[in-house]
């Protein structure tokens, strides 16, 4: 089974996720080999949750807030989307962190949100540019899994981890895919340190029609967070036609 993850970030209102949702829907053929998951804004959250119901397509939300109800104004919770139908839900997205100041703390109390409401947490780490010059990709790797797994209490739920090296997110420079799939090894031996739950590790960072092979050839990698070429149906049906070949 490969993953493919959109997330739709900012880029479309709630008249162009509707679309999106409903051609992707409509268009969609039968690929047993592929779990695809959207992750479209709040605002259309529903909408594209009530399009994708009964379909191959799941929901997710791009953020959430680590407590259930209360006096937090402009957050969304876990519980909410739950309500919802959503069923996934980015955690620790590069861009959440770097532009927003989440630190490792908040990732780890939102996955712990997310697990309580059954949401699947999808928990992004990654190295930045400065990270990688400095030859620490591999400790900042390390202290974002530790603060997020040691102690989790898992259970039987699901949980991914996306690889997104911050300094391919969003600049078209994508990490390349022998880097990629020593990376995922790594990360892979790293959380084995505090669980035994298998968890899917997925790429994210620039991935596009013409590279996604590359990464989906690797066993080690187990699917695609796909950004800005996710909102274009006919480069994303070409990276789900190519992964799915």
């Amino acid at each position: 089974m490969t993953h493919i993850f959109a997330n739709w970030k900012m880029y479309l209102d709630v008249v162009e996720s509707r679309v999106l949702g409903e051609t992707l829907v409509d268009t969609w053929k039968t690929h047993d080999n592929i779990n695809c998951v959207v992750f479209p804004t709040p605002l259309a959250a529903v909408d594209v949750t009530e399009i994708c119901e009964g379909t191959p397509v799941s929901v997710g939300a791009q953020n959430v807030a680590w407590v259930p109800r209360g006096a937090y104004t402009g957050a969304s919770s876990a519980m909410l989307y739950k309500n919802i139908g959503c069923t996934y839900a980015l955690v620790g997205h590069s861009e959440r962190r770097y532009i927003f100041g989440e630190r490792n703390i908040d990732v780890r109390k939102k996955t712990e949100a997310c697990l309580e409401q059954n949401i699947i947490p999808v928990i992004c780490i990654g190295e930045s540019q400065k990270d990688r010059d400095n030859g620490k990709e591999e400790y900042r790797i390390k202290k974002q899994i530790m603060r997020v797994f040691d102690g989790l209490n898992i259970g039987d739920s699901k949980i991914f981890v996306a690889y997104e090296p911050v300094w391919a997110v969003g600049t078209g420079i994508p990490c390349d895919p022998d880097e990629a799939e020593k990376m995922h090894i790594y990360i892979k031996e790293q959380i084995a340190e505090f669980t035994d739950v298998q968890v899917p590790i997925l790429y994210g960072g620039s991935v596009n029609a013409d590279n996604v092979t590359g990464y989906a050839s690797s066993s080690h990698i187990d699917g695609m967070l796909v950004g800005s070429a996710s909102v274009k149906i006919e480069e994303f049906s070409r990276i789900i036609e190519a992964v799915a070949s």
